[in-house]
């Protein structure tokens, strides 16, 4: 009967574990792999992380370039997206996790809270400011999303020549393609952090945005958005 408590006492410690270790495994904690400034200096251009050793997908949410800076990377909710260039004027997007990146930034995010995003932040200079001010007692990098229609936007998707050595800014642009967009719904992936500048966000900024148009066929880097009033939706990570 002793050895019988025992081992129900063991058993039931040991599930205890695993459900700490599973609901654990769902957290805002940011990770990034590799450096902007590495790339951009340094031309270290090869992959640091192939997306697909990513062991937890579950809620799982990423953006950054794909290796050697032939194209766009984003995870939106567990599904990777890869958009590479065509032509001048064309991109393809698929849905893959097997590539790499020479930088990426990733996180488990499942549950969100809702902002309606004011009427008065219609740029990406003016988001920037909303959320320096309702983070402004919280320190820590994190993720963000928004949902809804962009009455404008322009996005690049970087398509750097094979062979061109990169030791700058603008070496690293070489190629890169631009896309306009107007009236489009989409969702947009954010990293926010006021400490990782030439990290994952450019020196300028604290931010890093990528947007996937919501028939799946445009993603690219942000780079300008006008954003629809009363349109918006914002989401940002439940602590």
């Amino acid at each position: 009967m002793i050895k019988q408590l025992k081992y129900v006492s063991l058993l039931l410690i040991v599930v205890f574990i695993g459900c700490n270790d599973q609901n654990s495994s769902i957290n805002n904690d940011v990770k990034i792999v590799g450096a902007m400034k590495n790339v951009m200096k340094k031309g270290q251009l090869q992959g640091t992380i192939n997306l697909d050793t990513i062991g937890n997908k579950q809620h799982l949410y990423g953006l950054g370039p794909v290796e050697y800076l032939s194209g766009e990377l984003m995870i939106f909710d567990g599904k990777s997206y890869k958009s590479t260039v065509t032509s001048p004027t064309t991109m393809t997007v698929e849905e893959t996790f097997d590539v790499k990146a020479p930088f990426f930034g990733y996180a488990n995010i499942e549950k969100w809270t809702k902002h309606s995003l004011p009427d008065s932040i219609s740029t990406i200079k003016q988001l920037e400011n909303y959320l320096d001010k309702i983070k402004k007692d919280n320190n820590n990098p994190f993720m963000f999303k928004l949902s809804g229609t962009m009455e404008t936007a322009k996005i690049h998707v970087i398509n750097l020549p094979k062979g061109i050595k990169v030791s700058s800014h603008q070496d690293a642009h070489k190629g890169l393609v631009h896309f306009d967009l107007k009236d489009e719904k989409a969702d947009i992936l954010g990293f926010y952090s006021t400490q990782h500048k030439a990290i994952l966000t450019h020196h300028d900024t604290s931010i890093h945005l990528h947007l996937l148009t919501a028939d799946k066929k445009k993603m690219g880097h942000l780079d300008s958005v006008k954003f629809k009033k009363g349109s918006v939706t914002l989401f940002i990570p439940t602590i």
